[in-house]
């Protein structure tokens, strides 16, 4: 284990560069070096320690390694390797790097284009730092190319968001744990820089035990995290519609411009239409988002061409503006340590930025979700490897979900923890066991699952404080000189309007009550299903598809979707308000040809839902009532939540068109409009479809109340 360094004392040289490079820097000649940052370059270039950096965000940490870059290059080092978490990091960054006079490149997922022109640059020795994701270290090729030359001959080794390597931090990123394996393989005289803005003690503690690997000493430079420019508030709303009125009122008085951050992309999404129909100049920006569109969409955030960007956590870390003015959030993120992260992006420059918190009663039951999503599961993780075991070669993912059933999202980040603990290897054409003996850590999974209700219980506990916001925090993150900020609205009483004014509870309720979203029909079969015995590949046919469908909402949205929610907790009769609500979807579909008759999904689960459901519609749309297709082998198997190939596999041959209901179909001579309470994977929908357009339905319309994602 490690044991702290004490600082050095910069070399009047030293001094006279540093000062210098960082003149070129920031482009002043009269910048000064803030405290703690001589110190930490200091022991990077003259001593070729290793080094933390907890600081609040805007203190300068990206300072500490582009000044030490320069220094370590006119030394005749060879290039900073900078890992970085997100691309808007790496962006900012590069820009930063460039104004120094540092040439700076990257390789990560979206400029793959330019992956030969950057290795021909470093084998040159014509960049000064290269940027890579935590992601990168294990892709095969970098991996095997790039990464032993790199470890070999890099000046220093900078891990930006340095919280990400422990268990402890609030991001559950298994391709972090890599970098304890890379610093292994460094010389033993090169410098490591590890930064980051939130961490607690317990985070402190295990980042120095990993950056201190093989013996080495780790100096450990902890500031202040108070923002005296930042003004916290909590406003309690405990309906969407409030929350979302609140917006749309007050929302020009916010200052500057700024985030509104949202739990979910369906949630970020509505609300900035939401805002833009009202008139505000806003824009969504969620993981969705194409990586060309988020590129525009940060350039007008910081040109303040918005009012703000309504975002997910997708863009936190490494956003640089520093005049942010506000940071708004709707519904609360899971931690305080992360809620510092997202709100210390304001103020940054500003003599004042507001943050306002608008927690909703739905945000434990968000958090319990991402929770669940990002932890592996013993059973699972027997099954992929014992698949790939048995496979004796190497397997794609989607190979692998014909064989295991877990979803895409859950089984990626499986094999990145499989991969860093060394049981399997990711290769050329995918996965591969490798033989060494795993168990599951079911104490470690433990330990993180109680600290992050523990994270969660802090964050209702600052919710409800009553005393000063900002001393919360920073006791959260054991900063020891918290104290009362004397800014928040516990220190100072309330700093932002509470009154809701009529009309905007008028426009966002009826925003809310809005229905309808597009359904996508399946394009094509799920590869390898031959391996489920289900004799489909390729796209589907044209004459056995489904049309584009409608959800009357997706159940993630806040305003139907959440009654939709509670509707599929049991089973009863479709309500007259909810019919109409549909009957509204069905009034603006805009289909190319009217349905000529009504079919209803049959239902083991919610038999009186579908069919009242079905029925309204054709009463009301003085449509035939068709019938409904009927279970095979008791219908299909498998719940919700699993991957294609299974739920594909799991629902084939297990629904049928019977002849009364073939013969109807024929008769109505036109689309038919199919029926059902949910689409999660769609599957079941899309082996309806194909059965019915085989029995000779024109096309299939499929509507359901509910759409997952």
């Amino acid at each position: 284990m490690s044991s702290p360094t004490p600082a050095v004392e910069p070399s009047p040289q030293l001094v006279h560069d540093a000062s210098e490079a960082l003149h070129r820097l920031v482009g002043r000649d009269d910048a000064d070096f803030r405290e703690g940052q001589l110190e930490a370059i200091a022991t990077l270039v003259e001593q070729r320690q290793r080094v933390l950096v907890v600081q609040r965000t805007g203190w300068g940490k990206s300072a500490v390694y582009f000044v030490s870059t320069a220094l370590r290059r006119a030394q005749g080092a060879g290039p900073t390797l900078l890992i970085s978490p997100l691309l808007a990091l790496m962006r900012d960054q590069i820009a930063a790097a460039e104004r120094a006079g540092i040439r700076a490149m990257s390789m990560n997922s979206a400029n793959a284009e330019a992956w030969g022109e950057v290795r021909a640059a470093l084998e040159a020795d014509a960049v000064d730092v290269l940027l890579v994701s935590p992601e990168r270290l294990n892709n095969p090729r970098f991996r095997e190319e790039q990464l032993p030359d790199l470890a070999r001959r890099c000046g220093l080794l900078v891990v930006d968001e340095a919280h990400c390597v422990s268990d402890w931090g609030h991001d559950f990123r298994p391709d972090y744990r890599r970098i304890r394996d890379l610093l292994t393989t460094l010389p033993a005289e090169t410098p490591v820089l590890a930064t980051t803005a939130t961490a607690n003690a317990r985070v402190v503690t295990d980042v120095v035990e990993q950056l201190g690997v093989g013996g080495h000493e780790v100096l450990t430079l902890r500031g202040g995290l108070a923002r005296d420019s930042l003004r916290l508030g909590v406003l309690p709303l405990t309906s969407p519609e409030q929350r979302i009125a609140w917006l749309l009122a007050h929302l020009p008085q916010l200052p500057g411009s700024g985030i509104v951050y949202a739990l979910t992309v369906s949630t970020a999404e509505d609300v900035a239409a939401a805002l833009r129909d009202a008139g505000h100049e806003v824009r969504a920006y969620t993981g969705r988002t194409d990586p060309a569109e988020r590129e525009q969409l940060e350039a007008a955030l910081r040109d303040n061409q918005v009012k703000a960007l309504v975002a997910t956590s997708a863009l936190g870390m490494g956003f640089d503006k520093p005049d942010l003015g506000f940071v708004l959030h709707l519904g609360a993120p899971s931690s305080p340590v992360a809620y510092y992260q997202q709100v210390g992006r304001a103020g940054r420059a500003t003599e004042r930025a507001d943050v306002l918190l608008l927690p909703g009663p739905e945000d434990k039951d968000i958090w319990a979700y991402f929770a669940s999503a990002s932890m592996p599961r013993q059973e699972q993780a027997d099954a992929v490897l014992r698949a790939l075991a048995e496979a004796g070669r190497p397997l794609s993912t989607a190979a692998i979900e014909t064989i295991v059933d877990i979803r895409r999202t859950r089984l990626e980040l499986l094999l990145k923890v499989l991969d860093v603990d060394g049981a399997v290897e990711r290769v050329q054409g995918g996965w591969t066991g490798t033989g060494q003996p795993w168990t599951y850590d079911a104490e470690r999974y433990g330990r993180v699952a109680q600290s992050r209700e523990a994270e969660q219980q802090l964050m209702l506990d600052y919710e409800r404080t009553g005393g000063c916001r900002m001393e919360f925090l920073q006791r959260c993150l054991d900063d020891e000189s918290a104290q009362p900020c004397g800014r928040c609205d516990s220190c100072a009483g309330p700093w932002f309007p509470t009154e809701i004014p009529d009309a905007a509870i008028g426009v966002a309720r009826a925003r809310l009550e809005q229905a309808g979203v597009l359904l996508e029909p399946r394009a094509q079969w799920p590869t390898g299903m031959e391996r489920l015995g289900v004799p489909l590949k390729g796209r589907i046919p044209a004459d056995e598809s489904l049309e584009p469908g409608r959800a009357l909402a997706r159940l993630s949205d806040l305003g139907w979707g959440q009654q939709v929610r509670g509707l599929l907790a049991d089973d009863q009769p479709v309500s007259p308000a909810l019919l109409r609500a549909v009957v509204s979807v069905l009034a603006e579909w805009g289909w190319a040809q009217r349905p000529a008759g009504v079919v209803a999904m049959p239902s083991r689960r919610h038999p009186q839902l579908v069919g009242s459901l079905a029925a309204g519609i054709a009463e009301i749309g003085r449509l035939p009532l068709l019938g409904s297709l009927d279970l095979v082998d008791d219908g299909p198997v498998g719940d919700p939540g699993g991957n294609s190939a299974f739920r594909l596999a799991g629902v084939w041959g297990r629904v049928a068109v019977g002849p009364a209901l073939a013969e109807a179909v024929r008769s109505a001579g036109g689309p038919v409009l199919l029926v059902d309470d949910a689409a999660y994977s769609r599957w079941t929908l899309t082996v309806a479809g194909q059965a019915l357009r085989q029995a000779g339905a024109d096309a299939v319309l499929p509507l359901v109340l509910g759409l997952d994602g």
